[in-house]
């Protein structure tokens, strides 16, 4: 996998795939795009969504939504680093079964997330879930 980041004017910089997408950062605290970190941070819960919504289709659920809500906590001092990320996921569906959800999303951070299990050697990774 291969990706560069052009620098555009004072702290916006575009990032381009390889698979030919491009998305704007704003490395002036998100002002005008989001941050690296932000990226970061959306990275897991996009990374951890697809293992969930995987998993509940791979074990017959019938999920309609999976909203991941993140939150975290980065460090007060350079370099910000993470210290905590939660991922509280909101599912929607039919006769979803709570225990087919709980291994979803925890063999997600535990097994499968390669963005989680990435950062989660130096992150406390959490996770909950909810069904709206």
């Amino acid at each position: 996998m291969q990706a560069q980041v052009k620098w555009v004017d004072g702290f916006q910089f575009i990032g381009e795939s390889q698979s030919g997408h491009s998305v704007i950062m704003d490395g002036n605290g998100g002002k005008t795009a989001p941050s690296p970190m932000e990226m970061v941070l959306m990275a897991a819960g996009g990374c951890s969504s697809v293992d969930v919504v995987d998993g509940l289709k791979s074990s017959g659920q019938k999920v309609h939504s999976c909203v991941a809500k993140l939150t975290s906590e980065r460090r007060d001092t350079a370099p910000k680093l993470f210290t905590a990320i939660n991922i509280h996921f909101e599912l929607t569906g039919e006769e979803l079964d709570e225990k087919a959800i709980e291994k979803a999303v925890s063999e997600s951070l535990e097994k499968y997330c390669s963005v989680c299990l990435m950062l989660g050697a130096g992150v406390t990774m959490t996770h909950s879930w909810s069904i709206a």
